[in-house]
């Protein structure tokens, strides 16, 4: 279909009633069909790999001349280990166990009847995301894997990429036996696309908004549809007074520097003040000397002159590039407290040797993922073992951290009688 279509509602309306009809398919769906769709996709991704780098040479050429940042860039590059992963990523999520009719809970009950709680698909998900083309393959195949219709909205960075990769897909479903509609795609940047997913609570059951702040803002804001909202990774390491140097200098590094741009990269350090000014020195010349810009407060700026002041935003920062802010805490107790007034309840990490401080941290931080000793870059679905994940819930209801085929899921209650009838 051509990008420029005039009649969104209409093309919105068939898009939902298609994912609605195909939905009824998927849930008589044998586990077989839906691994074999993703083994066949995976397959069309590595045949294709040279039309979908085209595709994607194509939207970094024109995000470059839009001025995107290199932070937006990175997302959107996709290279021959990136493809590679994508197909993996698909074969990973084929190899986990199928979600769908997991029995959660069974009992009888006095009078005979048997219950039983069971996981059941979600319907139809619409995910809306923005630069990394990369989502239109995780998203499409952990929809399916749970039983899942979907409908993908992309980013008009990553239009031309995310059209090259979804075709994989359907050639995916195809092979498979099960309806193309499965995994939709919108194929235009119209805004109004948007908009109208946000309203279509007759056929989309949730929404599933990845991407920068302004846009889960705006979902949040309009949505009429249930949303699992990650709003930002506002990350922290807190290195302890009991933290193994070595240990942190390394964790720190990567926990900025690994890869700037995504959302478990760590924004904030915290480094308790009883360390004194010569391990607070190397952490922050570890980063500046990796290229990072460091903000600090004035004890990071006392023993470095190249640390920037740090201002009141800078706390409540997700720069996704390569600057990090800096600050002395008094203990575990001033991290926690800082994070709790800071943080974004996505990724906190803490490096210490002492047990009884990191039991601390992990229940009194109230963020989807508490880390000990490792980098914040580690909160990802297929790090987690999940194959793959659509993005990682900041919000407490249903699902909660990265989202992956069992958070796609929900249950009915399935009661079995035989004869059974209720006493007035």
């Amino acid at each position: 279909m051509s990008e420029a279509i005039t009649n969104i509602p209409a093309l919105m309306k068939s898009m939902g009633q298609a994912a609605q009809a195909a939905m009824l398919e998927l849930a008589l769906a044998t586990t077989d069909a839906k691994n074999l769709a993703l083994i066949e996709g995976a397959k069309a991704i590595r045949a294709h790999k040279a039309k979908i780098q085209a595709a994607n040479e194509q939207d970094v050429a024109q995000a470059k001349a839009k001025g995107l940042t290199p932070a937006l860039l990175d997302r959107l590059v996709l290279n021959d280990g990136r493809i590679e992963a994508m197909a993996q990523g698909l074969e990973a999520v084929a190899e986990l166990p199928d979600p769908v009719g997991r029995v959660l809970g069974e009992w009888d009950r006095p009078n005979g009847l048997k219950i039983r709680r069971v996981a059941v698909p979600l319907g139809v998900i619409g995910v809306i995301y923005e630069s990394r083309p990369n989502v239109t393959a995780d998203a499409g195949a952990l929809c399916l894997k749970a039983g899942n219709a979907v409908i993908l909205r992309g980013g008009s960075e990553s239009f031309h990429s995310s059209a090259a990769i979804h075709e994989c897909l359907v050639a995916g479903l195809k092979a498979a036996g099960l309806p193309e509609t499965a995994i939709q795609r919108v194929p235009t940047t119209d805004r109004a696309a948007v908009g109208e997913m946000l309203t279509m609570v007759d056929t989309i059951d949730v929404i599933v908004p990845r991407g920068g702040k302004s846009l889960v803002e705006r979902v949040s804001a309009e949505s009429k549809v249930p949303l699992f909202k990650h709003l930002e990774g506002i990350c922290h390491t807190y290195v302890d007074g009991s933290a193994d140097l070595e240990k942190a200098r390394a964790i720190v590094l990567n926990a900025k520097m690994r890869r700037t741009g995504v959302c478990g990269a760590t924004e904030t350090l915290l480094v308790d003040e009883d360390l004194g000014e010569g391990v607070l020195a190397e952490l922050v010349e570890d980063l500046l000397h990796a290229g990072c810009e460091v903000r600090g407060d004035a004890a990071a700026q006392a023993v470095d002159a190249r640390v920037k002041p740090a201002t009141d935003e800078d706390w409540d920062t997700e720069y996704l590039d390569a600057i990090i802010s800096v600050k002395t805490v008094a203990g575990v107790r001033g991290a926690m407290e800082h994070i709790q007034a800071h943080g974004s309840h996505h990724t906190d990490a803490i490096i210490t040797e002492d047990e009884d401080t990191a039991a601390a941290f992990l229940n009194g931080v109230d963020s989807a993922i508490v880390i000990v000793n490792a980098s914040t870059q580690f909160a990802d679905g297929g790090e987690f073992g999940m194959g793959a994940e659509i993005g990682i819930s900041t919000g407490k209801m249903h699902a909660r951290g990265p989202v992956g085929v069992e958070q796609l899921t929900s249950f009915k209650y399935q009661v079995i009688g035989s004869g059974q009838t209720r006493p007035v």
